[in-house]
């Protein structure tokens, strides 16, 4: 499958300040530096963005991530290698990523609350905001894996 279109190439403003956003998210706040590449590979994968989880992988693999843990993103709920805020984190993600009908329970943000303060969670939520339209990009356009490998540093993963 070839890519229908580059909206880095079309949009490279636009492109620009998404990446802006991403970057000043996990620049700003240490918890999102520790826990981004779990919450955009969960994003990622349930979002169907084969683009975006290669680039996650590979990110969190430079970042020290261990491999293990980035196998049981996906079963998160039934692994027993994630912090509590790391699994609220996720959980966060996965209602924000897959919205119901009826948005987001007062139940689930008690609990996520629980583990960040009020400022972390509205950091966490722009961050999964900002995967989400990634994604978005990424699917529409059918975004070939490890094609911006180079371009954004992603080599040095020695992951192809």
């Amino acid at each position: 499958m070839s890519q229908r279109f580059d909206y880095f190439a079309l949009s490279p403003e636009a492109s620009s300040k998404l990446g802006e956003l991403s970057v000043l998210l996990t620049k700003k706040t240490p918890f999102l530096a520790e826990m981004a590449h779990l919450i955009t590979l969960r994003a990622s994968q349930m979002n169907g963005c084969a683009f975006c989880v290669d680039i996650h992988v590979k990110e969190a693999k430079i970042h020290g991530e261990r491999e293990l843990r980035l196998h049981h993103v996906a079963v998160w709920r039934e692994s027993t290698l994630f912090s509590p805020r790391e699994r609220a984190a996720l959980e966060w993600t996965e209602a924000l990523t897959q919205l119901s009908p009826h948005g987001v329970s007062d139940a689930l943000y008690a609990s996520v609350r629980e583990q960040f303060s009020e400022q972390e969670l509205s950091d966490l939520t722009f961050l999964v905001v900002s995967i989400n339209g990634w994604n978005r990009l990424s699917v529409a356009a059918r975004a070939v894996p490890g094609s911006a490998d180079k371009r954004i540093g992603l080599t040095e993963a020695n992951l192809s």
